[in-house]
């Protein structure tokens, strides 16, 4: 029996983006200990390193696996005036429609073998971009079902201030990225990457930071004020109201608690691609690396292939490192300098800078 070549390029389209998929996980997992870490390292602490296994430390990695068992292991409590459905449902709402936004995300170029061509991307949509943000938008329900199902009052004020941060910087979220689409013409992410790809005077990557410097800074502000971490971490605030998620234990606390880093892992990812060319690599094309200087370093496609995958992979943890640098240097807003941030300054940047571009680009064209 002979496979076709479709059904070879299916299946290791489905195997590639499995592989992409359990790699955000395992990203996540080791986010929790590198989150430990680089605030020790930037507070001059030694951090976690008391888990071992036969005696090892391996710098405190083994604390990871240290917390997926206490999760599994405790006591998953439901209230006892909890709605029980919505209250167990909320954690995997969250971590479901996080996970499948990883879906539209190009994580390297079409995988050429012969015949035989394999998109390292889940889906290849014509408008990528706005499904990423709508399960983006739907995850939320999954804060706001935690904190109301809860009937904690503690745990309701969490889900209020959640509602209307996440609703808040959304709208600005949005708005960032409409000079992106304006300047590129399209909202397939994969076409996006592509056009990336081309040159500014011949030597400068047209990459979004370029075109768009300004819709890089309020897209990096809105995006961090929606993974609701420091600085913007309001609904979770432990200093103050302990948070949406303060009624769960066990596992279904650690379903929230990954779901931040996969939602910090698909920034990052959003980053890359919208503003730092996604897979693209300066000078790499089709045929190998071109120089200024006109000579031509010939190399074959499935290594071209992996460059590009290593590229994106490393704009993807160069950011998730930034994500955390941030995390651990800024303080915490007060509630009305978070809103007055998404709603004077941010939103109102992001509308003139859809004004500036629209006449830009009618001057140019």
């Amino acid at each position: 029996m002979t496979l076709s070549p479709e059904l070879i390029s299916g299946i290791g389209q489905i195997v590639a983006v499995c592989a992409f998929f359990l790699g955000c996980l395992l990203l996540s997992g080791v986010l929790t200990w590198v989150e430990r870490k680089q605030s020790a390292v930037m507070q001059d602490r030694i951090g976690a390193n008391r888990a071992k296994i036969f005696g090892l430390r391996m710098f405190g990695l083994f604390h990871i696996i240290a917390d997926a068992v206490k999760m599994l292991a405790k006591e998953n409590f439901i209230p006892k005036n909890a709605d029980k459905l919505l209250y167990q449902l909320a954690p995997i709402v969250s971590l479901f429609f996080a996970l499948i936004a990883f879906s539209a995300i190009p994580f390297g170029d079409t995988l050429v073998l012969g015949d035989i061509r394999i998109p390292l991307q889940g889906l290849n949509l014509n408008i990528g971009l706005l499904y990423i943000f709508a399960m983006l938008s739907l995850g939320v329900y999954g804060v706001i079902l935690g904190g109301f199902s809860s009937q904690s009052n503690y745990s309701f004020l969490g889900g209020l201030r959640a509602i209307s941060q996440l609703i808040s910087y959304e709208i600005t979220i949005g708005a960032s990225i409409v000079g992106l689409v304006m300047v590129y013409g399209t909202l397939n992410i994969n076409e996006l990457v592509y056009v990336q790809g081309e040159y500014l005077w011949g030597w400068v990557p047209k990459w979004g930071i370029v075109v768009q410097p300004a819709a890089f800074f309020i897209f990096l502000t809105a995006a961090i004020a929606e993974n609701k971490r420091i600085p913007f971490d309001l609904p979770e605030g432990e200093s103050e109201i302990v948070g949406y998620f303060l009624e769960y234990s066990g596992m279904r606390f650690g379903l929230f608690f990954l779901t931040d880093f996969l939602e910090l892992i698909l920034i990052a990812c959003l980053l890359a691609t919208l503003f730092f060319g996604g897979w693209q690599v300066p000078g790499l094309f089709a045929d190998g690396f071109h120089w200024f200087n006109g000579a031509v370093l010939h190399l074959p496609a499935l290594l071209i292939t992996l460059i590009r995958v290593l590229a994106m992979i490393t704009k993807i943890l160069f950011f998730c490192w930034f994500l955390m640098v941030i995390r651990w240097t800024l303080p915490r807003f007060r509630y009305d300098q978070l809103m007055h941030l998404g709603w004077t300054i941010l939103f109102p940047l992001s509308i003139a800078n859809i004004l500036i571009t629209g006449i830009v680009l009618l001057f140019i064209k």
